[in-house]
């Protein structure tokens, strides 16, 4: 077992080791502590409770050679995340340990030496996968409008990993960095359809600490382009800020919103020059009691764009269809329970293939699983169906855990 411990200063006498990006250092066992860990450094020593040899390093090491299994107490003071492994050459499968950085003073201690390998990384999912999660899509029949940054028919997800990068998955299982930080400044993220008018998908984001709304063009390669502003202030008293599609009809794509201190559901529609027009009212209130808002596409075959609403007490997942006027219709049940056990609603247009939008979801903690709560980061997809009801869930894979936010 693994302690955590506070142990005073003490001098240190150090051998650096040619060519290794190690440093040995011989300490007196009583004196010995982490505090003789360097800032920067991830050092071990032989012994228990930072007693015996100590070594360092500030890089990955495949193979720790002569130090395998011999670690035996440990301090981490890097930035990053060391991954501890059991095995040689990063391979997870034999154990791994992922230890945050620590603070000064503070140390880890088992009697049982086991760590073969060192990794450093950003989120601690990239111990055992990379940081983006694995997401395919079959090509849709039709370009959708909306879901496919790249223009291949393929539904694709953007992802913010937990230390702000932004990554473009294209619907191969592939994925590439689109953002390289920061993007944990924005506490909203939501992308349907085009807003600038070139023809290619773009994202919104509202920055947390001001209150403003950006627009990040699409390249049409997956990638964005430089930021334009969209709204200057006053966003944070809105929530569930979603981008709909075109539901004024006149070809541009628009944005809705819940007002927090009245629960009214707002309608910005889209105007040229990548802005957004007057807002207009068309939910007069009740929608703060919704915890989750998707725009789907249209999923009623109307050729009108159509809204998914989870209701926050009993969990149901509502279908409101948008009309002719700019509104929304009278709502129908799509699921009659258990939506609450998702943590997010993905609306990327159509990822299995037959035409019609489907609906991705991510469980949170509250999942059952064999009668088992406590099954977070799993994806689950929902085929569309005729008349804008869904297919039962199909159960991917649990390998979205770990992860910030998508659209």
């Amino acid at each position: 077992m693994r302690k955590h411990l506070k142990r005073g200063v003490a001098a240190l006498v150090g051998l650096t080791l040619a060519g290794t990006g190690l440093t040995v250092a011989t300490a007196a066992p009583a004196a010995a502590s982490s505090y003789d860990c360097p800032s920067g450094y991830f050092c071990g020593w032989s012994g228990e409770s930072t007693k015996g040899t100590m070594w360092k390093t500030s890089r990955n090491v495949a193979d720790l050679g002569g130090w395998d299994d011999k670690i035996r107490s440990y301090v981490n003071r890097t930035s990053l995340i060391a991954c501890l492994y059991d095995d040689k050459n990063y391979v997870p499968w034999g154990g791994y340990f992922p230890q945050d950085p620590n603070t000064p003073g503070e140390y880890s201690s088992s009697p049982t030496a086991t760590i073969s390998s060192i990794k450093f990384v950003r989120t601690e999912r990239e111990c055992s996968q990379p940081a983006y999660p694995s997401w395919y899509s079959e090509p849709s029949p039709t370009a959708a409008g909306f879901g496919d940054m790249n223009g291949d028919r393929r539904a694709d997800v953007i992802t913010r990993d937990l230390a702000g990068r932004l990554w473009f998955t294209p619907g191969d299982a592939t994925g590439r960095l689109i953002g390289s930080g920061g993007w944990n400044a924005m506490n909203t993220l939501t992308r349907h359809g085009d807003f600038t008018g070139d023809g290619r998908e773009d994202l919104i984001a509202r920055e947390k600490a001001t209150g403003t709304l950006w627009l990040y063009p699409g390249t049409g390669t997956g990638s964005l382009g430089a930021r334009k502003l969209l709204g200057a202030s006053g966003w944070n008293s809105m929530n569930h800020i979603t981008a709909y599609g075109d539901l004024t009809g006149d070809g541009r794509s628009d944005l809705i919103a819940v007002q927090r201190s009245t629960g009214a559901l707002w309608l910005y529609p889209g105007a040229s020059g990548s802005r957004l027009g007057a807002r207009k009212l068309i939910g007069s209130g009740g929608w703060n009691g919704m915890n989750a808002l998707a725009g789907m596409g249209d999923v009623t075959g109307d050729g009108r764009p159509d809204l998914y609403a989870r209701e926050k007490a009993t969990g149901k997942l509502w279908l409101y269809p948008g009309t002719s006027t700019a509104r929304l219709g009278s709502r129908q049940l799509v699921g009659s329970g258990g939506w609450n056990t998702m943590e997010h609603l993905i609306s990327v247009g159509d990822f299995s293939g037959d035409g019609r939008p489907d609906l991705a979801t991510v469980t949170n903690r509250s999942y059952v699983i064999d009668g088992f709560e406590g099954n977070p980061g799993w994806l689950i997809t929902y085929r569309g169906r005729a008349g804008g009801t869904l297919y039962g869930p199909e159960r991917t894979h649990g390998e979205w855990w770990g992860l910030s936010d998508f659209c």
